[in-house]
């Protein structure tokens, strides 16, 4: 597949990589074909699964190349990574208190962003559709520094991230379509509505790649901007909610499970 993918353009790399991380989204919105309802244990601890993996790939995918891009630039390693990362986690920040959205098991009352008359499904829907904006744009980053011929980017590395942010898009689409099966929704449109959240990704991924690979000077800006706006996903959302309910434990085990595969894959691969 590595072989495969090295043959074409890094646009075209990254749109086929948040294709899948996107499919995985839709295979994790099925659920809804086999059940109403999701038993929480499981779901609190594939929501810890996805936070371990987005906290080691900003660090083993994004961080630590981003610092060694710029050691070998002549760049004090710290500065790009420093201020990547904090652009990363103020831009989200800007885009959380701007775009409508609802998180699980809020009531619609606690609706964040800008106040409309919107229906909680769309709501919810854009809540997992801003989360999925950096794991899409991560993606594209990686497969554009690949393509720059930096040493420290690879394209093995690259579809290492793509395995990663495609095996924690299973539960974010399920945590979007179960709720809404929960609440009366058919489950078609369940489905739909949670698998649209992932549509996201792919435009993210093909706007990451391109910037990265016609701009290259950014790039380990691009990689340190990518892993401050996941771990910003990972404190505001997916670790409260994993550990609101009465399973905490589960979900810590899930994160450190998450942590462990997502460091495995970069590794062997990247």
């Amino acid at each position: 597949m590595i072989t495969a993918l090295e043959n074409f353009n890094p646009v075209v790399q990254a749109l086929f990589a948040t294709l899948f991380t996107w499919g995985v989204t839709a295979l994790g919105a099925a659920g809804v074909f086999l059940t109403r309802e999701v038993n929480r244990r499981l779901l609190d601890t594939l929501l810890g699964f996805a936070s371990g993996v987005m906290i080691a790939a900003s660090f083993w995918s994004l961080l630590a190349p981003a610092i060694e891009m710029s050691t070998g630039l002549g760049i004090p390693g710290w500065i790009p990574a420093v201020i990547g990362f904090l652009f990363g986690g103020a831009f989200l920040y800007l885009v959380d208190r701007l775009l409508p959205h609802l998180h699980v098991r809020e009531p619609l009352s606690a609706a964040e962003g800008i106040k409309t008359s919107w229906q909680r499904s769309v709501l919810l829907v854009l809540a997992i559709t801003l989360h999925n904006f950096p794991e899409g744009l991560a993606v594209g980053v990686a497969f554009g520094a690949a393509a720059s011929g930096i040493p420290e980017a690879t394209i093995a590395g690259a579809v290492a991230l793509a395995i990663g942010i495609g095996l924690q898009n299973f539960p974010e689409g399920l945590a979007v379509s179960a709720p809404l099966r929960r609440e009366g929704v058919s489950r078609w449109k369940s489905f739909l509505m949670g698998q649209a959240s992932g549509l996201v990704e792919p435009i993210a991924g093909v706007l990451g790649a391109a910037a990265v690979f016609f701009i290259q000077p950014i790039l380990p800006y691009a990689l340190a901007f990518a892993a401050g706006a996941m771990i910003y996903v990972c404190v505001e959302e997916l670790i409260p909610e994993a550990q609101r309910g009465e399973h905490s434990d589960m979900a810590t085990i899930g994160l450190m499970l998450g942590f462990a595969v997502m460091m495995a894959l970069d590794v062997a691969l990247g």
